[in-house]
């Protein structure tokens, strides 16, 4: 007789509340972050290639520093290194309210405003890239391996929250309080994330040779990702659907000069991906879409894909909103999936490594992504550069589809 499945399996246990709580502030404080920081660096330049540019920026560090991070994630302790992480991050929180602060922007001119955020976001970048494999290879020690899936989509709820409200208070606060106040409110919550991750306890490595050479070990980790062809794809997938159909990094370009809603327009506009992928996500705790994961991470980027085209060519608010909505929906899907396969497939002494080759991809589709979109949008403009990504992002799943159809009888999930 099937055992009923407990939705709630993975929340009763107390490190991986304090987990998905520090994930929910850290990420509600990084998106308040970005779209103000990004709303205001618009607001000074009314150029897209400089929203484009913050993705890239953070790309080139993380990209080349990811291995390295998946490579110490195996070896060291994953909550000392988040720490670490953390507090580099709060040091450049720090140097972007002392460049934009009223008492000192003065001294500064808008070029060199820019060129101090753009440093800011490569520090992050650098922190990214060592804290982004040691918080992916936490996970899978904090619950019991029969509960990864359900792990994988309340991280990923909680995620996608922060997600929502980050975004969606951002343009409100920075309304309201203005750039300074918003970034030592995104202080307190880097701090109170500190707190949480702190809690947990420092996990054991086994089974790890200490002096092996590191390129080779790295080469292992690409070896793993490679081999594994579900992986590979649904890696592959993700990221060429969201380095051309992702529209989030030139969101200021429709907000202010497209739909004319302004900051706070911004704000629901930048929420309602999240808001989708969460409310899709409360029905993957019950429904997980493992059990036909390939073919449910194809119908997924396919109405991505879709959506995306719908929002090119909406000159309705609220349409626009709707189609964003959507793309979180079937976003959220696709995220269950892969990170179930991460949690699932490696070896505990391979996490680090195979987390961050991953981490590199989603990195190249979303930094990369912007800065692809920033450039294309300062050349032919906003909406045919959206409606590139969308028709791209189609093309992606049909080549993906026809080399394939073998993982359509791959299982993630053994019957209870």
């Amino acid at each position: 007789m099937k055992q009923a499945k407990d939705p709630y399996a993975a929340l009763r246990y107390p490190e991986f509340r304090y987990f998905i709580t520090a994930q929910f502030i850290f990420t509600v404080a990084i998106l308040v972050q970005e779209v103000v920081v990004s709303y205001y660096l618009y607001e000074i330049t009314h150029d897209p290639l400089s929203l484009g540019l913050i993705g890239l920026f953070e790309a080139i560090p993380y990209i080349s520093l990811a291995l390295f991070g998946g490579y110490f994630a195996d070896r060291k302790d994953k909550r000392t290194i988040i720490q670490v992480c953390y507090t580099i991050i709060m040091m450049c929180s720090l140097l972007l309210l002392w460049v934009t602060h009223p008492s000192t922007d003065h001294g500064f001119s808008l070029a060199q405003q820019k060129n101090f955020i753009y440093l800011t976001v490569f520090f992050l970048g650098v922190a990214r890239g060592f804290y982004g494999p040691a918080w992916s290879s936490l996970k899978p020690f904090l619950v019991p391996a029969e509960h990864y899936s359900n792990s994988a989509s309340w991280s990923s709820q909680f995620w996608q929250t922060g997600s929502i409200l980050g975004p969606a208070s951002a343009g409100f606060l920075y309304s309201w309080l203005g750039l300074t106040n918003v970034l030592i409110l995104v202080l307190l919550l880097f701090l109170t994330a500190f707190i949480f991750v702190s809690r947990i306890s420092k996990k054991g490595i086994q089974n790890i040779e200490k002096q092996a050479d590191v390129f080779k070990s790295l080469k292992e980790g690409i070896s793993f990702v490679t081999r594994n062809r579900i992986l590979f794809y649904a890696i592959m997938l993700d990221m060429f659907s969201v380095l051309f159909g992702g529209v989030v990094a030139i969101l200021p370009v429709f907000a202010k000069d497209i739909l004319h809603v302004g900051a706070q327009g911004l704000g629901i506009m930048r929420a309602a991906p999240g808001l989708g992928a969460v409310l899709t996500m409360l029905g993957t705790a019950y429904f997980p879409p493992t059990r036909k994961a390939w073919r449910n991470m194809l119908i997924a980027v396919t109405g991505f894909g879709l959506a995306t085209l719908v929002f090119a060519v909406s000159t309705s608010f609220w349409l626009s909103v709707g189609a964003l909505f959507l793309t979180g929906a079937f976003d959220s899907v696709s995220v269950v999936i892969r990170q179930t396969i991460l949690q699932v497939l490696p070896p505990d002494h391979m996490r680090g490594r195979v987390n961050s080759v991953s981490g590199i991809f989603v990195s190249c589709s979303n930094e990369l992504g912007a800065f692809e979109s920033g450039l294309l949008t300062k050349f032919i403009g906003a909406v045919p550069t959206v409606i590139f990504g969308g028709v791209m992002t189609l093309v992606v799943v049909g080549t993906l589809l026809t080399r394939s159809k073998e993982l359509f009888a791959v299982k993630l999930e053994k019957s209870a």
